[in-house]
């Protein structure tokens, strides 16, 4: 429940945060007759969100096992190439973020109205389908139906409130400092989501070694336990591993969690003043 509620509030926040910035310009800029075409692409890009959601997890239903694996092993990994995705660009642009979308509400302000709804579909739109993919893949790892969406709602509420809230200035919050964290939890969490779909594709035949365990806690850590509820909800962690679902998640987690601190903790590199000029030695006058 945890980690949903972190993946909603995230992105919701940056849904929020991007509403914002589009609503803020146009009032600044004394276009407030054009705030309607921002909601209106707002509503239809939650209305799309909302409808992949529900598509993802009513449509399979009915096939066979195997197929419900399959196709749920392969949306799990593309939730993670996904969210991998979002976590550097997010830290990559998101300092030049709000000039991007002012720049483009210019651009689209001026080539009609469709092109300003159109702008809000794909700047909402973008963060609302990464959302519904991978807060489902996060939920079927998680095994359960109704706490992850819980979790994932009240996030998403969280968002909102400081979005609104840091929009009139009520609140300052140290974005740099908030990405920084959640993007390293969601490393963390996309792994398990990854180890989780190669786990479907090894139920669905697709891979192989399901009955090879790297290591079996079940006994320490029994499934039913809250504790083992607990670190399934927050890290997709299964006291039975297989042997590939280990090897993935090492192979995702160390080289990402690095590229992504190190890109974070990059220092600016200081633009060097210009060295003083020397001084003109002055000939000495003759006496």
């Amino acid at each position: 429940m945890f980690a949903n509620y972190l993946i909603g509030l995230r992105e919701g926040l940056e849904a929020a945060l991007v509403v914002g910035i589009l609503v803020a310009y146009l009032v600044k800029t004394d276009r407030r007759e054009l705030l309607a075409r921002i909601w209106l692409g707002v509503g239809i890009a939650v209305a799309v969100s909302v409808g992949f959601g529900a598509l993802l997890t009513y449509g399979p239903k009915g096939l066979t096992f195997e197929a419900q694996e399959l196709i749920g092993g392969t949306l799990s990994i593309v939730a993670v190439a996904f969210v991998t995705w979002m976590i550097f660009w997010m830290s990559r642009t998101a300092r030049s973020l709000k000039g991007e979308l002012q720049s483009k509400i210019d651009v689209a302000a001026e080539a009609g109205a469709a092109s300003l709804v159109l702008l809000a579909v794909l700047a909402v739109g973008r963060e609302g389908l990464e959302t519904a993919l991978f807060l489902w893949a996060a939920t079927e790892a998680a095994d359960s139906t109704t706490q992850p969406l819980i979790g994932a709602l009240l996030g998403l509420a969280t968002a909102v409130v400081l979005g609104v809230l840091i929009y009139r200035g009520a609140v300052r919050l140290d974005l740099a400092k908030f990405f920084t964290w959640t993007g390293a939890f969601l490393v963390i969490v996309a792994a398990g989501v990854l180890a989780y779909g190669i786990h479907d594709l090894q139920e669905a035949k697709f891979l192989p070694g399901l009955d090879s365990a790297a290591f079996n806690v079940e006994e320490q850590i029994r499934p039913s336990s809250w504790y083992a509820t607990l670190l399934r909800g927050t890290v997709n962690f299964t006291p039975r591993t297989t042997w590939l679902q280990a090897i993935a998640w090492t192979l995702y987690v160390v080289p990402v969690l690095f590229l992504f601190l190190r890109s974070v903790r990059r220092p600016t590199t200081p633009t060097p003043s210009p060295a003083p000029a020397a001084p003109v030695p002055q000939p000495h006058g003759g006496s």
